[in-house]
């Protein structure tokens, strides 16, 4: 069995319990701002999550009762003032979002409470979000005066569409759970002293199912959400095959006929 990474810093906490992979922002006495060396350690903390072999999915989560309440803007005089530090700082941001975005493996966000500015982006580069009834959201750039980063804008375009990021943005006002739910900025609402359970019983969904088809489903959204269906079909097609070929088919098929639950090896 595969170790589970050790995280550089304690803000970040990671876990794994068989198929499931958590990493927790746990920095609850700012609650949860994310730090730069926080941003520079999601990176490599997620690619070893996602490269663990027994990993089948991975949840993203906030302690302390919040999920983030985005970047650390204390450290923004030292860290992201100027042009060159300020593009520097969004290479950080970028390659943490690039990081979850482009995972083998589903990864679900789940969002107790505040999810704002750098933290909504970090939900919105996972692959589903489940949030609890009493959350809260916002994209405030605009009240700091600062840019926001192009990587993480393309995936609040990508949620809820140019009109409603126009909105998000430019008021820079908060929204509650179910209108980020009718936005399209979550997938599912739940009630907050349930979000741990709810999001627990869907992960273990998703882990039991085979996971060669998930990966090729989710590299094929993917594509076909940036629209380069067409420069990554044979990448996606080789996917798709090596699913009817693997020994998982031939596991789901003989369990539909002997009317029991499949077990996936991910082979």
């Amino acid at each position: 069995m595969s170790q589970t990474p050790v995280s550089p810093t304690q803000k970040l906490a990671v876990a794994c319990e068989g198929p499931i992979a958590t990493l927790t922002i746990d920095n609850p006495a700012r609650r949860n701002a994310i730090d730069l060396s926080m941003w520079h350690a999601i990176p490599d903390l997620v690619a070893a999550l996602d490269s663990r072999a027994e990993t089948r999915v991975i949840v993203l989560t906030g302690a302390g009762g919040t999920f983030t309440a985005g970047a650390d803007i204390s450290e923004f005089a030292e860290t992201r003032m100027g042009a060159g530090p300020a593009r520097a700082y969004e290479a950080a941001n970028g390659a943490a979002f690039a990081a979850i975005r482009t995972t083998i493996n589903p990864v679900v966000a789940s969002i107790p409470r505040f999810c704002m500015g750098g933290g909504l982006a970090i939900a919105l580069a996972a692959d589903i979000r489940i949030a609890a009834d009493d959350a809260e959201f916002a994209v405030p750039p605009a009240r700091l005066g600062l840019g926001y980063p192009v990587d993480g804008l393309a995936d609040l375009v990508g949620a809820v569409g140019a009109p409603n990021a126009r909105d998000l943005l430019f008021s820079a006002r908060r929204i509650g759970a179910e209108e980020a739910l009718a936005l399209g900025l979550v997938n599912r609402v739940v009630a907050a002293d349930r979000l741990e359970a709810e999001t627990r019983v869907f992960v273990e969904t998703v882990a039991e199912n085979a996971p060669l088809t998930l990966r090729a489903a989710k590299q094929a959204i993917a594509a076909i959400s940036a629209g380069r269906l067409d420069a990554d079909r044979a990448d996606i097609d080789a996917l798709v095959d090596a699913c009817f070929a693997s020994a998982d088919y031939a596991e789901g098929c003989a369990a539909f006929l002997e009317k029991r639950k499949p077990v996936f090896e991910g082979r």
